[in-house]
């Protein structure tokens, strides 16, 4: 049990609560309990008994369904709710757009207790003549149902990391002269990650082969499996794994093949040969030596997408690549004035204790109402606080900005004498996600005209594994930035990473900027950054086309020449 997931078996009991009718005052206050325990500033696991009582909104009840689930791991409502629920319900709480009471309506009515049964309601017609559904409801569930389906096995790079590395522990422990290395998707930190991928090369691998074999976190699909792979899965978590072996002499080559993606390997080199075929002649004796042999310039591990790096190393135009020390401050950045866990001046000392040199605030703008959007008298007061702390935190800089919600018809949701009082504006889509993409790319179009915005954020609003984003057409909204000066954030948020890389390059040949922005709503999150660099990387992203690689000075005469701009054609 860890702070995590504690919070989910909480927030499972509240949807049991509702999907069984419990008494709604106690639904409301575990609502009210968990909204406080979610914005807390520490790990519930080492809280006190007395300090979890001092929580606003934990109760006597949550207090024991607390300190229960830290010594059990449940709790007798939870394990009473579970007990009268069908497994298949639970999967059904996991679909988007359906909350506890249409899944109650479901179940009465219907009998569905699976999304299987779901999805076979859904494509009968039937979800869609029950009261309070309808034919576009339906539609909706189905494809919420085929993305999840569509998703099943896959998994987010930041959240597979830690397995991946510790099952690379793992496979040390039962080798003894073997080398090992971690090659496929993950090698190259695709942004979604759907197998576990080794290399194992020596000279005596039978032993190797027994001992792995053995592990009892792995089921060996041995009909899959032959003399030079074992291919299984893990058995407390949905993902694919493959061990490849080699010997000693074929350990370079193999290592380069499997690293890369399949259009890499396919890739000419010249007229006659791929870059599968030229790694097959083992004529080099390191992974730079075949680069050079075959007159390309050297290809980073992540861009070996065969996504047009081979031209470009044809050509000596492979860039020096950005990285985590390249980035100056930290950009769009949420606090306690709207959806934050910390305040503003504890976002501000964090990021001056990482080694940045200035934070870009952004809480969320009054269409949010949800976040805590910002009034024009709460950014006035935050205006206050942030010129005196920069008087005091001097040379560190706090740069006065705001997530502007972007709306229907693409305007901003502030008049124009309250976007000038910032230093920057960022321009975010957050409702209205369901239109075509004639209508979603004219909307952002709107906004990035408008003079004041800065940044556009999150482009396509996707949550990856979660939610698809809305349709646009990129090459027309990378246009539209290029001829508005308008910069386009990667968010380093990993379920977002959006812009996605394979939009990066075409960016940066229109002379578009873009932004790693971790959009973080508390301290932890701007440790996201590095993920957003990553996905920069792939995308082929340099320094100098980042915006955060500039210094405090350079990205001040940044903003207030663009306001300046602004200004001059009043």
């Amino acid at each position: 049990m860890d702070h995590k997931t504690l919070l989910k078996k909480i927030k499972l009991s509240i949807q049991l609560m509702e999907l069984h009718d419990e008494n709604p005052f106690k639904i409301r206050s575990y609502q009210s309990a968990l909204i406080s325990l979610e914005r807390g500033d520490q790990d519930i696991m080492v809280l006190s008994e007395q300090e979890l009582a001092a929580i606003q909104g934990v109760g006597k009840s949550m207090l024991e369904a607390i300190q229960q689930l830290k010594e059990t791991d449940t709790f007798p409502m939870l394990e009473e709710l579970l007990a009268k629920t069908p497994e298949g319900i639970l999967e059904v709480l996991q679909i988007k757009g359906l909350g506890p009471k249409k899944i109650k309506t479901l179940w009465t009515e219907l009998g569905i207790t699976s999304t299987h049964e779901l999805m076979e309601a859904c494509q009968s017609g039937k979800v869609a003549k029950i009261k309070g559904f309808g034919e576009k409801t339906q539609n909706t569930i189905i494809e919420n149902l085929e993305f999840t389906a569509s998703n099943s096995g896959k998994w987010l790079y930041a959240d597979i990391a830690p397995m991946i590395s510790q099952l690379e522990e793992t496979l040390r422990v039962y080798m003894s002269e073997a080398t090992l290395d971690i090659v496929g998707d993950f090698a190259r930190r695709l942004e979604i990650i759907t197998e576990a991928e080794f290399l194992i090369a020596g000279d005596e691998l039978a032993p190797v082969k027994s001992n792995i074999r053995s592990m009892e976190s792995i089921e060996w699909n041995l009909r899959e499996s032959g003399p030079r792979v074992l291919r299984g899965n893990l058995k407390d978590i949905d993902l694919k794994i493959s061990v490849h072996f080699c010997a000693k002499e074929d350990y370079l080559w193999k290592k380069l093949s499997l690293i890369a993606a399949p259009l890499h390997l396919e890739s000419l080199v010249d007229e006659q040969e791929s870059v599968a075929k030229k790694l097959f002649k083992k004529d080099y004796a390191s992974e730079e030596e075949f680069f050079s042999i075959n007159k390309l310039q050297f290809i980073p591990v992540e861009m070996r997408e065969g996504f047009g790096e081979i031209e470009m190393a044809k050509e000596n135009k492979i860039p020096d690549l950005l990285t985590e020390k390249d980035l100056k401050g930290i950009i769009h950045n949420h606090s306690t004035y709207s959806d934050g866990k910390h305040s503003l001046r504890q976002m501000a000392e964090y990021c001056r204790e990482l080694g940045y040199g200035y934070l870009g605030i952004s809480d969320h703008s009054k269409t949010a109402f949800y976040a805590g959007g910002l009034t024009e008298d709460q950014i006035n007061k935050q205006h206050q606080e942030i010129d005196a702390l920069n008087k005091e935190m001097s040379p560190f800089r706090i740069f006065k900005g705001i997530e502007s919600d972007i709306l229907s018809d693409g305007k901003l949701d502030y008049a124009p004498e309250v976007l000038a009082s910032f230093d920057f504006i960022v321009s975010s889509v957050h409702s209205i996600l369901n239109m075509d993409i004639r209508r979603a790319t004219a909307r952002l179009i709107t906004a990035i005209e408008n003079p004041y915005t800065t940044i556009l954020g999150h482009p396509t609003g996707r949550l990856l594994l979660r939610r698809q984003g809305y349709p646009i057409d990129h090459r027309a909204i990378v246009d539209a930035c290029a001829a508005n000066n308008v910069v386009i954030e990667i968010n380093a948020n990993p379920w977002r990473l959006d812009l996605d890389w394979r939009w990066v390059r075409y960016a940066m040949d229109q002379g578009v900027m873009l932004s790693i922005n971790p959009d973080a709503h508390a301290m932890e999150g701007y440790s996201d950054m590095k993920y957003g660099v990553l996905v920069g990387r792939k995308g082929g992203l340099t320094a100098e086309m980042t915006l955060n690689a500039m210094n405090v000075d350079e990205i001040s005469r940044y903003f207030n020449s663009r306001l300046e701009k602004i200004k001059s054609k009043k």
